[in-house]
Parts: C-alpha cells; structure tokens; sequence
C-alpha cells in the first residue's frame, strides 16, 4: 500500500556536501528529486568542519608569526600585543554565516527540480520514507534513493565519561573564552588542529595519542617530524596512551583523565577535555533494515565501488559510508551516486588519487601509497626523502621545517606515492595528484619545468634525488 504523499525520481537524505552534488547533479539532468535535511543546511563542512576550523587555525598562524617570525634577519619587529579572541571568533561566525547562505541556501533555491524537506527521515519501507517534524510526518516515495546522512562526533566508552562535560569538534569551535588548558584525545586531522589551535591562542595543551605515531597510517619519519614542530610550538604530546577514566575534580573542577602511559599509571588535569577520536556515521535513526540496505559494524551503509547498496535502489555518499571522511570525496561520491542512480552510469572513484590533508603549521598533505604499501605489493620499493633545507624557495622565505617523500615502482619509476610536510603543502600536493593519476615516472617529474623559486619545486628536487645527490646540485639544474 503506498502512503506517500508525494512521489520522486530520487530522494536525496542528508545536506551536506555529498547530498548537494548529487541534488545539483540531480537538477541538472532535470528530475524530480526532494531533499531531506534532519539538521543545519550545509552540513559538517561550513558549519563545524573545514571552514570554522580552517579560520582559527589561520588566526592562530598569524598570531605566532607576528610574535615569534623574524624572517630570518629580525627583518620584521616583534610584538607581544594581546588579541581579542572575541572577535576572532565573531569573524568566524559570520564567515560561516555567509558561506551558508551563499553556497547552500542561495544555491538550493535556485535549483528548480529539488524540494526541500526539513525533518527526520526514516525508511518504513524500501521505496519510501517517513519525514517527522514537531510532531508530524510526512511519507514521501522514491524511485531511488542516495543515503548522504553524514557522521557524528565518537565518544569513546570511558569510566566516568558520562558524569563530566567535554568538547568535540562542535564545542571547540564555540568557544567564548580561551581555556587555561586543554587536553586532547586523539591524533590525526582532527586532533592535531584543534591542539596547535589553542596552543597558539595561549592554552596550555596535552595531546593524548593511543598509538605510538600522531598519524598512524602515514609515513613514519614524517609523522615523528610533525609532532617535533608541534612540541617546539608549545604543544605536550604523550603516545602509545591506554585511557582508563575520566572524573571531574571536586575542588577546583577540572577534568582528570587516568591512563597508562608506556605501562604506566598517569593523571593529566585540565580545564577543559577535547575528544578527536573519530566520527560515527548517521545511521542510527533511518531504519535501514526497512529498506532491507547493509550496514557495517561501526553502522556504516556498505556500499559497492558505483556507490550502491545491496539494495540496487538505494545508493549511499560520503561520511555515512565511512573511512576515508573527507569533504572534498565525499562531493564527488555524491555526483557520481546521482549520475548513476538516475543514469545508469557506472561512475566509479578511484581512492588511490583522492588527496588528504592535515592544516597545521607545517601542513602535511599526501596522495597514493606509502613506502610499506608499496613493499608490501611488489616486495621492493623506490622512494627518496628531501628535506626542505634543500628546498631554495624554503631557505628564501626563511622557513625550512619539513621534508618530502617520493614513492616509485622498483622497476618501473612510475610514481606510486607522495607526502608532503612543509608550509603550503596542501597547495603543493595538487600536482603531486595529477602525476599519479596519469601514471607519469619520476623522469616525467624531472623533465617538467617549475617556476623557480617555488615551494612546488620540491616535487622536481625529490625526483632528482632517485638519480644525483641534490645537495650537490645548482639551483638552476
């Protein structure tokens, strides 16, 4: 029996950047497609992701080179001014505001075969959904379906958690005053960030890492690298943590958390306690099984390579579908999701080219396979690591921290991998993506002329690096 009260060619859940490249592609093949947002339009990324984030880390880069960066030659006064963080955090705001109103609300309204639904939306059964807003609902049916619900901050399951007040993401980014200190859980993007960040608005900060490395599944000697700067900025850094608890101290309110710090006992104390120890996809409230769609054990929807479900129906992009969660693939999974739910396209995404980035100062950014990867596969590998001191672009703007890595097949010279540590190395690694995705060797790289001086032009020294000693090398070479 169908309840719907309308009926679409694809019901698009979510609204954050992988449901708006699919309601855009949607509208520009002309079919009528409704859009269920269950929260703030626009989704993690404008609201409390990359754009808030990306702000107040660029904030707290200015503030530590108006005090500490010299250029080299004290070429630039130093200045020990307070800043208003009330302010800082105003521009924030507005800047979210902004971006919000123009890149999703203005856009949404100018897409004539897109309805917008405002509520939760649960399947009752394969082909329709139930919309519930104050108290009523709404069932609407689809023709197909793409999941693009998003993900939540994970608390992890910590004695004590539940009795205490904490941050995530979301209340990080919040903030009215700066707190007197802050411990963070958790490496990574997330993480690190949100620890330089207040580090350098004058937070005392304890990072609490589980593992051994920052970033894990990374290059190594790049991760030790990041977290040396990030110790020198300010920042305690304890890894290979076993959280036990956390409580609250009665006499001066502060957060303790209990661990086990190489095997043994410690307690950290601090005003405030930041969790950045992953995101759990929006599932729960959607009654999958209804649609009879597969999830997996952290409830994530288990897609194929096209983006489908084991319903062929129902499609699902971005977050909701698990790791990698990344803003950027999570919109290319959405307007592939739309183009082949509606097309029959087949359009597949080839993760091996998808960048990823960390913002601190330095940055780190990396594309394809990294030197275990590349062991493991073919059992030998080629790889080179330069350091930016041999970088002259870096020894001209006076900042020389980080290094380069260069990933090649150990016979072919094709360019399998590469990371990147340095200022601006979300910039640079764009290149790094096209040299990869067209199969180009480490020759290619050598053959390729950059502007001289430039931060890019590490990509040329480090491919120099698998056949001369670029210490030895003129720059003009």
């Amino acid at each position: 029996m169908n309840l719907a009260n309308k009926e679409y060619e694809l019901v698009i859940l979510g609204n954050g950047a992988a449901a708006f490249a699919a309601a855009i592609k949607a509208d520009e093949l002309g079919r009528k497609t409704a859009m269920v947002k269950g929260g703030t339009i626009g989704g993690t990324c404008v609201n409390v992701g990359c754009v808030p984030s990306k702000r107040l880390l660029v904030s707290g880069e200015v503030i530590r080179n108006t005090k500490d960066h010299d250029l080299g030659a004290n070429a630039i006064a130093q200045h020990d001014e307070a800043f208003d963080f009330a302010k800082i955090m105003e521009f924030k705001k507005k800047l979210v505001e902004d971006l919000r109103r123009e890149k999703y609300e203005k856009v949404l309204s100018k897409l004539p075969n897109v309805e917008l639904y405002d509520g939760i939306a649960s399947f009752i059964s394969e082909k329709e959904i139930e919309i519930e807003q104050n108290g009523k609902s709404t069932v609407i049916a689809g023709e197909k379906f793409i999941i693009s619900t998003g993900a939540s901050p994970s608390i992890p399951k910590l004695q004590g958690v539940n009795e205490i007040n904490y941050w995530t993401n979301v209340e990080g980014l919040e903030q009215e005053k700066i707190p007197e200190s802050l411990i963070v859980i958790g490496g990574r993007a997330l993480g690190l960030e949100f620890a330089q960040m207040y580090n350098r608005f004058g937070t005392k900060v304890t990072l609490l890492q589980r593992s051994p490395l920052l970033i894990p599944e990374e290059e190594p000697e790049i991760s030790k690298a990041l977290e040396l700067y990030l110790r020198e900025d300010g920042v305690t850094i304890y890894t290979n943590v076993n959280l036990k608890g956390v409580e609250r101290n009665a006499e001066n309110k502060k957060v303790i958390v209990n661990a086990e710090v190489d095997g043994k006992s410690v307690k950290f104390e601090a005003s405030s306690l930041l969790f950045a120890t992953g995101r759990t996809p929006n599932t729960k409230e959607l009654n999958v099984e209804k649609a009879k769609v597969k999830t997996g054990a952290k409830g994530e929807i288990m897609i194929d390579s096209e983006m489908r479900t084991n319903n062929p129906n129902i499609f699902a992009a971005g977050d909701v579908t698990g790791e990698p969660m990344l803003e950027a693939l999570a919109a290319r999974e959405g307007t592939y999701a739309a183009e082949n739910a509606l097309l029959g396209s087949h359009r597949k995404i080839d993760k091996n080219i998808v960048p990823r980035a960390i913002f601190t100062d330095p940055q780190f950014a990396s594309v394809g396979l990294t030197e275990s990867e590349v062991l493991e596969k073919f059992k030998a590998c080629t790889c080179r690591l330069v350091r930016f001191t041999d970088v002259p672009k870096a020894l001209i703007i006076g900042d020389t921290r980080g290094m380069i890595k260069m990933v090649a097949h150990p016979k072919t010279h094709v360019v399998l991998g590469v990371q990147i540590l340095s200022p601006m190395a979300a910039e640079i690694i764009h290149e790094a993506v096209m040299i990869i995705k067209n199969g180009y060797k480490v020759e290619d790289v050598i053959d390729t002329v950059h502007v001289f001086p430039t931060m890019s032009e590490a990509l040329k020294i480090v491919a120099q690096s698998f056949f001369r000693n670029v210490k030895d090398t003129s720059c003009c070479i």
